[in-house]
């Protein structure tokens, strides 16, 4: 359960914006969608290994 400290000056959208922040910051949606399919072990290492890979061509390239 989220729980928002908002201030009796805060408008109700401050709090729905603080609350939409924090709820993103929990991550509840990205693991809802990764559990609604079964990934292989292999296909996640694989992922993860192209990733670090494009990740380090790219800041390589911004260093040159």
């Amino acid at each position: 359960m989220l729980i928002i400290d908002t201030r009796d000056s805060d408008s109700i959208d401050k709090a729905l914006k603080k609350y939409k922040k924090k709820f993103d910051q929990t991550g509840v949606i990205k693991k809802l969608r990764s559990k609604q399919a079964f990934i292989k072990k292999s296909i996640v290492e694989r992922n993860r290994i192209l990733k670090a890979k494009h990740r380090e061509a790219y800041l390589r390239n911004l260093e040159n």
